[in-house]
This record gives structure tokens, sequence and C-alpha cells, in this order.
């Protein structure tokens, strides 16, 4: 069994993007290429036939569909941060 990264794991740049998936009002400028780099830190990203990402942290897993500019759908921000909490996660700290 492995546990989930603590927080002195996670980069700087890691924990500024997840304190910015967890603002609110929901930021619009989260690039996607920093959101998959966290993901690929804290969990497993899976890039699937039928144009989705399959994450998975922890025992949590979601689907997300690739956003169609550089910056993360709204949408998928609010998926994020279920998933992330669902996994443990909060605003800049990892699960103890």
């Amino acid at each position: 069994m492995t546990s989930s990264p603590r927080p002195e794991h996670l980069t700087s740049h890691h924990r500024e993007t997840l304190r910015r998936i967890f603002q609110h009002p929901v930021s619009h400028n989260i690039e996607w290429h920093d959101v998959v780099s966290l993901l690929e830190a804290v969990g497993t990203v899976t890039r699937r036939h039928d144009g989705k990402v399959e994450v998975t942290v922890g025992s949590e897993t979601g689907f997300f569909d690739l956003p169609a500019h550089k910056d993360t759908e709204i949408e998928a921000v609010v998926g994020l941060r279920r998933l992330l909490a669902a996994a443990g996660y909060s605003e800049g700290a990892a699960p103890s």
C-alpha cells in the first residue's frame, strides 16, 4: 500500500496549482499542463482513446475531458476539487 505524498514532497508550483484549484471563485486560467503535472505528482493520469483523461488519486478515480484550449474548463476544476478533496487534499495541503 502506498501513501499519498506529504506536502513537503509537492513542489511550490504544485502547491500553487492546488491552491488555484480550490480558490473561490473558480479561477478561469489554470493551465491544463500545470494540472496534469500536479496530478502526476499525487496520482496517476491516463489518456484514454475516447478523448478523456482518467485520473486516480488514492482510492478516488475521475474522468475529465481534454480542454479545447490551454486553460482548464471550469467544470473540470469543480470535478478536480471533488476528486482531490475526496482523496484528502485541500487548498495547498496534501493529506497527512
